[in-house]
């Protein structure tokens, strides 16, 4: 917990792992078991990926668009912003909470979206699935060779709701998406308040200076 990711390929298979559970459109997928839905998403998004010249020539407003249509019904964004806030989301109001996760969420998207340019035609084995048919929570493995290098790992902690199975969290290489933010986010609230996280957020979300860039 705390860990910070290394940037550079860190980040690009963050942003695979956020983008990979973009959905068919006409929803169907989202009654298949967890497991299934990531292998057949992550097919139908790299085959469209890497047939898409504007998204690897890094069309971002393009990314932006896709990431926003079709990946946010698959996360819990209101689970994965609780996590990252920990105990301080119980001190926040109601109308604090829906700012700090529609924050997060924004951040999230226009932080790993630019990794859909990247693919280079990496590989993906989609491990077996290790639950119960009862189980309502889950962990979906999926390793990325890289041509010679050591394969980096993806593992989705997914939760059953009653719209499907939904994504709370990602670890690349065992560190956790939420884990990355925890820190940060508790070192700007004890030092300005849920309220300076929000606008810190915002400053981020906007291409704005942030407090510790303008330092």
């Amino acid at each position: 917990m705390g860990q910070r990711s290394k940037p550079g390929a860190g980040r690009v298979f963050l942003g695979f792992a956020f983008v990979l559970l973009f959905s068919a459109a006409s929803g169907c997928l989202a009654q298949e078991a967890p497991d299934t839905l990531v292998k057949n998403v992550t097919l139908e998004v790299i085959d469209l990926i890497s047939k898409d010249k504007e998204i690897q020539s890094g069309n971002q407003k393009k990314v932006v668009a896709l990431v926003e249509a079709k990946v946010l019904p698959h996360f819990n964004f209101v689970a994965m912003t609780r996590l990252a806030v920990a105990t301080n989301w119980d001190k926040a109001t109601g109308e604090q909470k829906k700012q700090l996760t529609e924050e997060f969420k924004t951040l999230l998207v226009r932080t790993y979206s630019s990794a859909l340019s990247a693919y280079r035609e990496q590989k993906f084995d989609f491990r077996p699935l290790r639950s119960k048919p009862t189980d309502t929570d889950v962990t979906v493995q999926v390793r990325i060779a890289q041509g010679g290098r050591e394969p980096v790992s993806l593992e989705y902690d997914m939760e059953k709701t009653a719209v499907g199975w939904k994504a709370y969290d990602v670890r690349v290489g065992g560190v956790s998406l939420v884990a990355n933010y925890r820190t940060e986010f508790a070192n700007e609230i004890r030092t300005h308040g849920i309220e300076g996280l929000i606008k810190n957020l915002a400053a981020k979300n906007q291409g704005q200076p942030t407090r510790a860039e303008r330092k």
